[in-house]
């Protein structure tokens, strides 16, 4: 059910703080963080106050220590900049009369000196605005998989943990105003609180609620420590397919901690139709994936925990080396696809994709004159074309080679 009511969420939050120990599921953190009540979990909005208020309890059930600057939380004011190509400006007051976002943190002090960084941003598109890819009336974007599906994931591994303590310390951040420029992680990284010179690792949780078996899912950061792909074929106990992407960074709070030179892992299942729309709901979540996912990465920190130090390493950063497109196909492809070619995983209504017949499950072979063997082929060939051009598309349905005339 999408709605839970306010009454029915504070009703939770109290008896949270009484229970001695959480048993609170991967499911139960999902129906609140996605529920109409915290309304989109918009930074500033009151429902990332409410939102933020949930995770101090869950943090304070599981029996974490506070490890923000007021108690939990870590709160910062940004501004946006009117310049685009100026940086917000951030501010631990509200000199600046910004908007307040608010980072949650606990902390588990555990014996040994080496410390892992978990952590998945909370914050969400409240409403809609800028970024939601939504074109209907206004509506509350819940963000179950964007990413209430992170957060949950989190929490499983933080009450495995308290169960089960490793030699590391082990610090939780669920971060604020990652959609509007990875605003909270990035604050925290200038603003630690605590020594980052022990971080060993950052292991990162963004949209990991849809897991299809049959795709897998996709760990972004595997070249930022020499031991990361070993480490992850270790530690898959529970059959995970597994896409290794190599770069530390990405358009998550992972980023923040790469370019602190820390080793980072950012684990993602993938974008689908209800990205950053009204329609990511709960109860389009993979309960049983998120724990898969929750137990792999508790098996890489349990590996870990004894080792030394990990080494770390720079990475090509992929994000910046993709050419630039001025027209679009009008599809969403399937980021974790591993063959020949790109495939297609939805198909947007009145676009040259559709127009033309392209259909979701399609693998793109060709385009004009270029092969289409990856991604980065399939938007080199894009960025060769303008609005009006026409060309033909070569694409493999079931086995069968079709060619499609498209007009952009």
């Amino acid at each position: 059910m999408r709605f839970i009511s306010a009454l029915i969420l504070g009703s939770f939050l109290i008896s949270c703080q009484q229970q001695p120990e959480s048993t609170t599921s991967i499911y139960d953190d999902i129906q609140v963080l996605a529920s109409d009540s915290l309304q989109g979990r918009e930074v500033g909005t009151e429902g990332e106050r409410m939102a933020a208020a949930y995770l101090v309890s869950r943090f304070k059930s599981i029996g974490l220590e506070p490890k923000g600057t007021n108690d939990y939380l870590q709160s910062f004011f940004v501004k946006d900049a009117d310049n685009p190509h100026e940086q917000a400006k951030m501010s631990a007051v509200d000199s600046i009369k910004g908007i307040e976002g608010r980072n949650v943190i606990a902390f588990q002090d555990n014996p040994g000196d080496n410390l892992i960084i978990v952590g998945a941003h909370y914050d969400h598109l409240g409403y809609g605005g800028f970024s939601s890819l939504h074109r209907g009336d206004t509506a509350i974007h819940n963000g179950a998989d964007d990413n209430a599906s992170g957060v949950a994931a989190m929490l499983a591994i933080a009450q495995y943990f308290k169960k089960n303590p490793p030699n590391s310390d082990l610090l939780y951040i669920a971060f604020s105003g990652e959609e509007k420029g990875l605003w909270g992680s990035n604050y925290f990284v200038k603003n630690p609180t605590i020594d980052l010179t022990n971080a060993n690792f950052m292991i990162n949780m963004d949209m990991v609620g849809r897991l299809d078996t049959a795709k897998g899912i996709a760990i972004h950061g595997t070249g930022t420590a020499p031991v990361w792909s070993e480490v992850i074929d270790q530690s898959n106990t529970v059959g995970l397919k597994v896409i290794k992407k190599e770069s530390g960074v990405g358009p998550s709070d992972h980023t923040s901690f790469y370019l602190q030179d820390i080793p980072v892992l950012h684990f993602f299942t993938g974008q689908h139709s209800d990205y950053h729309k009204p329609t990511d709901d709960a109860d389009l979540i993979n309960i049983d994936g998120i724990q898969k996912i929750a137990t792999h990465i508790e098996n890489i920190i349990s590996n870990l925990d004894n080792e030394p130090k990990l080494a770390f390493q720079k990475t090509k950063d992929e994000s910046t080396q993709g050419p630039r497109f001025t027209v679009t196909l009008g599809v969403v492809p399937d980021y974790l696809f591993d063959g020949k070619g790109m495939k297609i995983d939805g198909v947007s209504e009145d676009k040259p994709a559709q127009k033309a017949g392209l259909e979701k499950g399609d693998v793109v072979l060709q385009m004009g004159d270029s092969t289409i063997t990856d991604m980065m082929s399939y938007m080199q060939a894009l960025s060769a074309f303008y609005k009006g051009d026409e060309t033909k598309v070569v694409i493999d349905r079931n086995g069968e080679e079709l060619i499609f005339d498209i007009t952009f």
